[in-house]
């Protein structure tokens, strides 16, 4: 009668605890708007399930991607009902593919994704939750802020560091203006300039000098080009945060007892 080696009995036994793993793990669905937010989180969680369950292990995966050329009328034109209906079609696409909640890593479109959330098809894990949970380790109470026109001056950060008890610091008007404008026309679309890195290190470096204790890369595409290495400031990563709790949720035991709305925030 053959036997398994020992070597072989290690194979099969590892087979069973992948197959074991992957079918006991919920499904990430990432919610695109721009495409290089997206892929930065896509990668961190891939990357993060390996940290957790090994080499070229994660969570299944699935991904919608409605473009962002799509949205920015109404975005411009303050037409959130127009943007909602895109976002909305993003988190179906990902619902109807088997993911148990989503991810958007995209702060700005948490804007309207919280005035919508309780019509959505699965629940979703809200990035400034997210963040101002891991800011909660840190102790920070004066923290700065960087991101698009909208993140900066709208409510999302605003009333989510509110809850926490935290002082949001954003740069002066000219200084949004010009960091708006480099994040839908360089960073976007994969452009990286030295000088535009400049600059936001800059708008970093400011808030240092106004209080700001740490900043919150608000963006998902500044992590591209602002890292812990280059920063004036401790950095707190939205994208990569996103990512890393979407990991969390996905490997808790905890049932997702919400059919929409939004996730506690995992350990």
């Amino acid at each position: 009668m053959a036997t398994l080696s020992s070597r072989d009995a290690k194979s099969q036994w590892k087979i069973f605890e992948l197959l074991w793993q992957y079918e006991n793990m919920k499904t990430v669905g990432i919610v695109a708007h721009s495409f290089e937010g997206a892929a930065l989180c896509f990668l961190t969680v891939c990357r993060e399930g390996a940290v957790h369950l090994g080499p070229h292990m994660h969570p299944n995966i699935v991904m919608s991607a409605v473009p962002m050329a799509l949205s920015l009328p109404g975005w411009e034109a303050n037409d959130y009902p127009a943007v909602g209906k895109l976002l909305a079609e993003g988190v179906q696409m990902v619902a109807d593919a088997g993911a148990d909640f989503y991810v958007c890593p995209d702060n700005t479109a948490h804007i309207i994704l919280e005035q919508i959330a309780g019509d959505l098809p699965i629940p979703g894990l809200h990035i400034a939750d997210v963040v101002c949970h891991e800011l909660s380790k840190h102790g920070c109470k004066h923290v700065g802020l960087l991101g698009t026109r909208w993140t900066m001056t709208g409510p999302v950060y605003e009333n989510a560091l509110k809850r926490h008890g935290l002082e949001r610091l954003i740069p002066g008007e000219a200084t949004r203006e010009q960091l708006n404008t480099a994040i839908f026309d360089e960073l976007c679309l994969g452009v990286f300039n030295a000088s535009t890195t400049n600059n936001f290190l800059g708008a970093i470096e400011d808030l240092k000098s106004r209080g700001a204790e740490c900043v919150i890369l608000g963006c998902t595409e500044i992590p591209l080009i602002v890292t812990p290495e280059n920063s004036p400031l401790p950095t707190l990563d939205s994208t990569r945060l996103l990512a890393k709790y979407a990991i969390l949720e996905a490997l808790s035991e905890r049932p997702i007892t919400t059919s929409s709305g939004w996730l506690p925030v995992s350990e």
